[in-house]
């Protein structure tokens, strides 16, 4: 949902991307909601990291809040450098890199025989996860591809996916769409 209150369709298509849209500092703060632990632990059962295998048994403490915050707010620096093809700084490169030390760990479940994260999944570990996904696109092979919405009136991010690596809209359904009626109507006046 929107600040108009406007419901649409948005896959930022990375994990780190997806925790941004929790809020963030200043004027992100107007979307927070991981007020508490358990908001947060909320959250993440329908994130990305819970199409890999369901997350059922998740445990954020209050200091793991804190620091799933801080990563967040990094992000908000780090991912519009990485949009403008701009260098993140190197504090930040260290917050992600201390970050990475623990992450959910998949086992087989043995009734099953189905993926799942060994339990519980902690705060501290998920952490790690989003870190990992953020370093990914930092300087993995996804790197080059985050993208900010190509709307004057969006400022939202997203790892591009398409194959020519040409995606221009948060959504098609939302800012894609308006543009391309935009056009239209530019062109129909002037014709």
């Amino acid at each position: 949902m929107n600040a108009q209150g406007e419901r649409y369709r948005f896959d930022p298509g990375s994990l780190s991307l997806e925790l941004m849209l929790t809020g963030g500092p200043g004027p992100y703060e107007r979307y927070e909601i991981a007020h508490t632990p358990s908001g947060l632990a909320e959250w993440f059962t329908g994130s990305r990291l819970a199409l890999t295998a369901p997350l059922t048994d998740v445990r954020i403490r209050p200091s793991e809040l804190a620091a799933l915050k801080e990563l967040r707010d990094a992000l908000y620096r780090v991912a519009p450098a990485l949009a403008r093809g701009e260098a993140p700084s190197e504090e930040d490169l260290v917050l992600l890199n201390d970050a990475t030390a623990a992450t959910p760990r998949p086992v087989i479940d043995p009734e099953t025989r189905r993926l799942t994260w060994a339990p519980p999944v902690t705060g501290k570990q998920l952490l790690g996860a989003v870190a990992r996904d953020a370093i990914g696109l930092v300087a993995g092979e996804r790197s080059g591809r985050v993208r900010e919405c190509s709307a004057d009136d969006c400022h939202l991010l997203f790892f591009d996916t398409s194959r020519s690596g040409n995606r221009r809209w948060c959504s098609m359904e939302r800012c894609g769409n308006r543009a391309k009626i935009r056009a239209y109507r530019a062109r129909a006046e002037t014709a």
